[in-house]
């Protein structure tokens, strides 16, 4: 059953995402304190009844978008903000939606990844590069983040996309 105070805990996340997706694609940068914000805001709602997660439902859905997108970071699909932000949602969503939102977002990720690839003109290296990277348990992330090889592109707006899917779900 949704609550009122479930919309405030949504046009929370559409926000903090939105915003994160904006200066991401502007800088390339997900900002600490964004991400810290949306973090407390989802831990402050949980502690005042604001929507309908425990504290302890808070911060096992932050842990577990943690650990979600860590691997993604260590294998060098994604930056640190991207975690960070991922995480945030977490506290925000909790511990089911956060799975949904990773498939989502894994989802738009993809299909963000091979737009850029084609409109780049680099869709056979870019699915070479990734085959090879899931392949070798990431040993050629360095050659796949190399300047030169134009590989990377802002997450920030795959996760918006994930979570605001997940969170029109709950």
């Amino acid at each position: 059953m949704v609550k009122p105070s479930d919309f405030i805990v949504i046009g929370t996340l559409t926000a903090g995402v939105a915003a994160a997706a904006f200066i991401d694609l502007k800088t390339r940068r997900v900002p600490n304190a964004l991400t810290g914000l949306l973090a407390l805001s989802g831990l402050a709602f949980a502690t005042f009844g604001i929507g309908h997660l425990s504290v302890g439902a808070a911060i096992l859905g932050f842990s577990l978008g943690l650990l979600l997108m860590l691997p993604g970071h260590l294998f060098g699909g994604t930056g640190a903000g991207d975690v960070k932000l991922f995480a945030a949602t977490g506290s925000l969503l909790g511990p089911a939606p956060i799975v949904g939102a990773f498939l989502y977002t894994a989802i738009a990720g993809g299909v963000l990844a091979a737009i850029v690839a084609v409109h780049r003109r680099r869709l056979r290296q870019t699915v070479d590069g990734t085959a090879r990277l899931v392949a070798s348990g990431g040993a050629n992330a360095a050659q796949i983040e190399a300047a030169g090889e134009n590989n990377r592109f802002p997450y920030a707006p795959a996760i918006a996309v994930g979570a605001i899917l997940s969170a029109i779900r709950m």
